[in-house]
C-alpha cells in the first residue's frame, strides 16, 4: 500500500470510529414522566448529538439500582422529593464529581458538597385559599401553622399525609418545632379535615371550587399547569377558584435532583448531560415546560408563577429534611391521619 492510499486509509478509519463504536448516549433512569422530560432530552441531543435512552421507573428506583449493582446501564437517577434523593447517596448508589459548571450554576444549599447529588429545579408547598370565601388579606397572612386554627374546622383539603410532597413538609415542621409540637398539629389539622386525606394536588383546587373546603395544602407548579389550561377548561377553573400563598414566615420547597450513577457506563456524557440541565436555556425548559422554579440563579420563573409572589424558602438544610422523613412519616401514622 502506497504512502498516500495508507494516509486515506487512516483518515477513513478516523471518521468511521464513532459509527464503528456506536452513538455516543446516556442512560436516564427517572421517575418523572417521560412527557416533562422530553423537550429536554431532545434538546440536549440536538446540541451535543448525544442520544438519551430514557427508562421510567414509577416507584423503587432504589431498589432496582441495587438490584441490577455493576450490570446497570444507568447513567443518570433522576427523581422528585429529597428523600428519595437522599435514598440513593445513603445506599451508596451514586459517585461523587467535580464539575465547575454545576457549582457554578447551582447554589450551595441545593447540591452535594461532594458531588453525589444535584438539585435540578424546586418546587414550593403552597397554601391554597377560596377566592370566594376567604378575603384577600386574611389569605395573605396564612401559614401552614393556621391549618390547625380551629377557625378551619372541617374546612381544609390535603393528600395523603405519607405522600413525599407533605413527609418533606412536616419534616420541616418537626426540624423547626419537634415531634411533641408536630404530633399535636397533625392531630389538630386531622380534626380539621373536610375530607379524608387522599387524592392529589390539583383535586385539593377541584374541592375548594365545590365548596367542600376553603384551604389546603399543594404544590404551587400544579396551580401553573392548570391556569395555563393545559389540563382543559374544567382545570383552568380549579385554579382560577384559589389564591396560591406562599406563607409569609417563609415557605416550605423540596427538590427534584440528579446523580451520576455508582456504574454509569458514560460517565462522561451522563455529567454533560447533569450540566445542560442547569443551562440557563434548560432551566427556562424546566420554568415554562412543568411550572417549576428554576435553581440557576437570575433564570425567571414563568408568568403565572411569577405571579404568585415572591418565594423566600424556610432557611433548612435539605439532607436534614430528609434525615427527619422517616419520623415524620411514624407520627403521620401514629395520629391517624390518613384514616
Amino acid at each position: 500500500m502506497t504512502r498516500s492510499r495508507k494516509a486515506a486509509f487512516f483518515a477513513l478509519s478516523m471518521l468511521l470510529a464513532p459509527a464503528m463504536a456506536g452513538a455516543a448516549e446516556v442512560n436516564l433512569y427517572t421517575t418523572r414522566e417521560p412527557g416533562l422530560m422530553r423537550p429536554l432530552t431532545e434538546r440536549f441531543t440536538k446540541e451535543t448529538g448525544i442520544e438519551v435512552n430514557t427508562v421510567f421507573v414509577q416507584g423503587g428506583l432504589a431498589e432496582r439500582l441495587a438490584a441490577e449493582g455493576s450490570r446497570s446501564r444507568a447513567d443518570v437517577a433522576m427523581v422528585v422529593d429529597v428523600g428519595n434523593l437522599m435514598e440513593l447517596v445513603d445506599r451508596n448508589l451514586t459517585q461523587p464529581l467535580e464539575s465547575k459548571a454545576l457549582e457554578s450554576a447551582i447554589p450551595a444549599n441545593l447540591r452535594d458538597p461532594q458531588g453525589r447529588w444535584f438539585a435540578l429545579s424546586t418546587r414550593a408547598r403552597a397554601i391554597y385559599a377560596s377566592r370566594e370565601r376567604i378575603p384577600e388579606a386574611e389569605a395573605a397572612k396564612l401559614t401552614y401553622e393556621d391549618l390547625a386554627d380551629p377557625r378551619f374546622k372541617g374546612k381544609v383539603c390535603i393528600r395523603s399525609g405519607q405522600h413525599p410532597y407533605n413527609t418533606a413538609l412536616f419534616s420541616i415542621l418537626l426540624i423547626q418545632h419537634g415531634e411533641p409540637w408536630l404530633r399535636d398539629y397533625l392531630t389538630k389539622v386531622k380534626g380539621n379535615l373536610a375530607r379524608r386525606a387522599t387524592g392529589g394536588d390539583r383535586e385539593v383546587a377541584r374541592d375548594i371550587l365545590a365548596g367542600l373546603c376553603d384551604v389546603g395544602l399543594a404544590n404551587t407548579y400544579y396551580a401553573g399547569l392548570m391556569l395555563s389550561g393545559r389540563g382543559g377548561e374544567d382545570q383552568k377553573r380549579w385554579g382560577e377558584a384559589v389564591r396560591v400563598i406562599l406563607p409569609p414566615s417563609e415557605t416550605a420547597v423540596n427538590i427534584s435532583g440528579g446523580a451520576v450513577t455508582r456504574h454509569a457506563p458514560n460517565r462522561a456524557e451522563a455529567v454533560r448531560f447533569l450540566e445542560f440541565l442547569v443551562s440557563p436555556e434548560a432551566q427556562t425548559l424546566y420554568a415554562n415546560g412543568n411550572f417549576e422554579n428554576p435553581v440557576r440563579p437570575n433564570t425567571p420563573t414563568n408568568p403565572i408563577v411569577e405571579g404568585f409572589g415572591s418565594l423566600t424558602p424556610r432557611d433548612v438544610s435539605l439532607p436534614d429534611v430528609a434525615a427527619h422523613r422517616a419520623a415524620a412519616s411514624r407520627i403521620v401514622d401514629e395520629v391517624g391521619f390518613d384514616r
